[in-house]
Formats: C-alpha cells, structure tokens, sequence
C-alpha cells in the first residue's frame, strides 16, 4: 500500500506516554511529525500542513477534500466527509468524517488514547483477542456494526463522533450530522434540478482528468451521462462482478458508445482469484469479505493518471436500494428495523452453515448491534435509505473506493457532496419506489442512455460466464481456509457443512448460488484472519456453547 494521495497518520491525545506513542510511530508506514504538543501529537507519511493555524489554535485535516477554513469539528467532519485533529491551549478533538468513510482507529490507555489510520499499528499497543461480536456481523451481513473491528481492544470511530481531551480527561463527543439535526422535507425536487445539481458538484473537477467506471447499473450511467455533458475529459473502464454473467460489461459497452467515451475492458483470472481475495483481505484488514473481484481493476486505477469518479450512496439517496416493500410497509418501529436488517442480512443458505447455537447467537448478537448503530436514525422520514446509507455503505461498500482505490489514487463520491446528498435525501421514499424517480432523473441527464438496458432492471442474464470465486483455485484456497475454521472453532459450523468441508475442495462446486457463494467468502475470510493470527490468538473459545 503506497500512501500517494492521502496519507497515514497516527498520534495521540490526552496524558500522553511517549513510550506507547513511540512504539505506535515505529509500528506502522513510515512518518514525520506534524504536530506534537503536551496533550496532542500527530505524525504523517507524507508532509501534512495544517488548514488552520493561529497562535496556539490548529487544524489538521487527511481526508479527499482539504478544509477552506476552520470550523468547528461536526461542521468539518459533515462539509468535506474528512478525519481531522483540532486544538488549542485547552481543548483537543479527534474527530471522524460525518459518515466516517475515511477510518480512524483507535486504543485507550490510561488517559490517553492512541490513534491510526490502520488497525496494525495499533495491535502492537494492546493484547490481541477476538471480538465476536464484530465476526457476527461480519459473517451475518459482511461488514461491522458501530465501533466494532475484529479486535476487543480496537475500536472505529463512527461517523459524527469525536473523542475530546479537555480539562485533563477524556471523553466522546456524538453529535448528529446535518441531515438528522434538520429533517429533509419533501421539496418536491425534480429530476432536472437533481442532474443541475450534479453539473455543479462536477465544477469541482474541472479540469481534472477522470475516470468513471460504467457497470450496467444507474449510479455510473447518471454519473458518465454528465462528465460527458460538460465536456470533461472522460474515460470509462468495466471489469467483472464475478457474478456469473458479464451482463455489466455488455450494457456497459453500450452505454460508453452512446455517450462517445472511450472504454476500456479490465479482464481477470480464474487462476489469480486467491491471491487476489488473500491481499484485499489483508488490505481492508479483515473488515468485509466483498471487493475481491475489484483487485484487478483498482491496481490499474494506481497508474491511470485520473480520478475515479465513484457511484457510492447513489442506490440509498435515489433508488431505496435495499428497502423492502415490509420495511415501507412496517408500522412500528420493530418491524421496520427488523425488513431493514433482513434485507442487509445473507439470505438462508442451501444448507445449514452454521451449527445451531451460533446461528441463535449470531443473529441475536447482530440484532443488537444493528439496533445500536441505527437509533439515531428512528422515527427519521429518511430512516431507511439512511439505515443503509449508515451501516452497509459505509462499513462494506464503500472500502473498494476508499482502501483499494485510496490511498494510491484520488477518488470522488459525487453524491455525498452536501448540496446533492441533502436534495436527493429530501425526494420521499415512495417517489423512490421501484426505481421510478432514479429513472426520471437518468431521462433528465440523458435520455438516450436512459433507455438503455440496465442491471437494475433486466434480471435474466445475457450469458452465463465461469465464475472466478468458485473456480478450481478458488476452491483449493478456500477449502484450506473452511479447514483452519473447523479445525480453531468446530463450534462454529454446523455438522453438515463439516461433513463437506471432510470431502474435500470439490464438495465446494455445490456452493454455486448467490447466498452461498457470501456465506462461503464470510467464513473463507475468518479462516484467513485465524492463519493469518494463528500465534496472537491465545484464546478463541466462543460465547456459544
């Protein structure tokens, strides 16, 4: 991992011991100092100035887009989606980005809290122990809940939180982001002020070189259909989603060639999959077993020479991606929490993968954590496009774009910038129903592309293709990572996915459909993480019997 366009940083604040911070600085990518005081440090990979600095005040910022002008955290945090510290004579705050999609991790010592922008470092302050509740959700819904990483003494930082060292001690600061202290109401916004708007989020790369990935989908055709309206200089790439079909790359050929940009096809190897799925394990640090069939097309991006123009939030802000028809229908607040965590949640394999006790265990476990990482957001008119948006978004989807993309090359999320997320937030949920506004909106850009076939509406595939995932490499790497998990926690699965795991990595061709195929890569990524950790785990016994 090269840190080219948004470096690592690590640091500290509070009652620092220079002993811990020193063991943090040398644990991880090489730094320099950009700030130390008695109460505050920060180091960085490459030179970080801060964006603010009077007298004994600062700001420092490290996410995509650099702060104009000091403010007050939550109001930065919510403005340029970026982790930043913030200082003076009395006062410290280390705060997240509203959403938190830029990481900050962190460990509590004493009155001292140790931070970095990867997990690594940080284990080397603390005791590694599992935390289960984070493989819960994890293996249940593919990424963690709230503050959860795999790790009992690790923690993220969520979005629109801080932690604050003030008056000798320390404390956590939650605040609410713009869109929840100031409800969106429907402004009836049309589909032509919603593309308007999006012509004015693009001014702020003009004259950048960009790169939009087209799939088959809405989010990249809308975002395509206007760089090519205001005349960028604009190329389009697609690789496959290793879904057993290519349907993206034949829609996606047709789109570029309507809108005239160059397109370029990423290909990808059966034979190169585990070690592929291995490094964007180990990359992401074993938050989300999604993105593996990303590898490819994210080290091209490296050495493009352009921005990657990204799609993410566009399902939740303009299509009620992953609302259910129960959860628009719910009446209480139970019920609609629970379609919202249904929808999220793997559907039932094709047969039991987990023994019975930890399916109880693990559903409960995530149930629990789901309601926690959501209740700011109940009784919200926009509760469940935000459910989404707060939980699967941030914690799964949006890793492809900031941690295999990011560091080495800029990207951009259009649709996060503050004027379009709160517009598109303000369309209600029922104009969003079926997609039906989202393709107003694609008419509005770009009629032409509009009508064009799409992934979010054609279902049947065009072909069927091999799939990656579940070819022989694939079954070899992830028969030996089924084996490490049966072998370290045998409670964990259930007694006919041991009698397959016995029959060997062919038994795996029977793991062909979708829901399958994630459980496999869930359980496949904690068999990763328990080799990879095979001689710090001293204790792996389980909260289930």
């Amino acid at each position: 991992m090269q840190f080219n366009v948004r470096p690592y940083v690590c640091g500290a604040l509070g009652r620092i011991d220079t002993a811990i911070l020193g063991k943090l600085t040398t644990a991880g990518p090489r730094v320099r100092p950009a700030l130390q005081t008695a109460e505050a440090a920060l180091f960085s990979s490459t030179p970080l100035p801060p964006y603010h600095r009077a007298g004994d005040a600062y700001a420092f910022a490290w996410g995509e887009r650099r702060p104009a002008a000091a403010a007050d955290w939550i109001t930065v945090a919510e403005t340029y989606e970026t982790p930043g510290l913030i200082g003076d004579d009395n006062r410290v705050a280390l705060h997240a980005g509203a959403l938190g999609l830029v990481d900050v991790y962190y460990v509590r010592q004493g009155e001292a809290v140790y931070f970095s922008s990867l997990i690594q470092p940080l284990l080397s302050l603390v005791p590694i122990t599992i935390d289960w509740s984070a493989w819960a959700s994890i293996i249940q819904v593919t990424f963690p809940l709230g503050e959860a990483t795999p790790y009992t003494e690790v923690k993220r930082l969520p979005g629109a939180s801080a932690v604050v060292f003030e008056h000798g001690r320390l404390a956590t600061e939650r605040r609410l982001p713009r869109w929840l202290r100031t409800e969106p109401y429907e402004a009836w916004t049309s589909p032509e002020e919603i593309v308007e708007l999006l012509h004015q989020v693009y001014a702020d790369y003009e004259g950048r070189k960009l790169l939009v990935p087209v799939s088959g989908g809405y989010d990249s055709r809308l975002l395509a259909s206007v760089a090519k309206a205001r005349g960028a200089d604009v190329e389009s790439w697609t690789t496959s989603p290793d879904d057993g079909t290519d349907t993206d790359i034949a829609f996606a050929k047709a789109i570029t060639k309507e809108l005239g940009i160059p397109h370029r096809v990423i290909t990808q190897d059966a034979a190169g999959y585990p070690q592929d799925a291995a490094e964007v394990a180990r990359r992401l640090e074993y938050l989300t077993p999604h993105h593996a069939w990303y590898a490819p097309f994210a080290k091209e991006v490296h050495g493009a020479g352009r921005i990657l123009i990204d799609g993410l939030a566009g399902g939740p802000l303009l299509k009620n991606f992953m609302v259910s028809g129960a959860a628009l229908e719910a009446r209480t607040q139970a019920e609609r929490s629970a379609a919202v965590l249904g929808s999220l949640s793997l559907g039932a394999p094709s047969l039991p993968f987990l023994s019975k006790s930890a399916a109880e265990w693990i559903e409960e476990s995530v149930r629990e954590q789901f309601a926690a990482a959501t209740s700011m957001l109940h009784g919200h008119r926009a509760e469940l496009p935000l459910s989404v948006l707060h939980t699967r978004t941030v914690r799964g989807i949006a890793r492809s774009a900031v941690n295999l993309v990011g560091p080495e090359a800029s990207f951009a999320a259009p649709f996060i910038h503050p004027d379009f997320f709160d517009a598109a937030l303000s369309v209600g949920v029922a104009r969003k129903d079926k997609g039906r506004f989202y393709r107003e909106v694609l008419h509005a850009a770009n009629p032409r592309v509009a009508a064009l076939p799409s992934t979010n509406v054609v279902k049947q595939p065009l072909q069927r293709v091999p799939l990656r995932s579940t070819a022989g490499p694939a079954r070899v790497y992830g028969h030996r990572m089924l084996e490490t998990v049966a072998d370290r926690v045998p409670g964990l699965l259930s007694e006919e996915l041991h009698e397959v795991i016995a029959g060997g990595p062919d038994e795996l061709t029977r793991f062909n459909g979708w829901n399958d195929r994630f459980w496999v890569r869930g359980l496949v990524l904690f068999g990763l993480w328990l080799s990879d950790f095979e001689n710090d785990l001293a204790d792996l016994a389980p909260p289930f019997s």
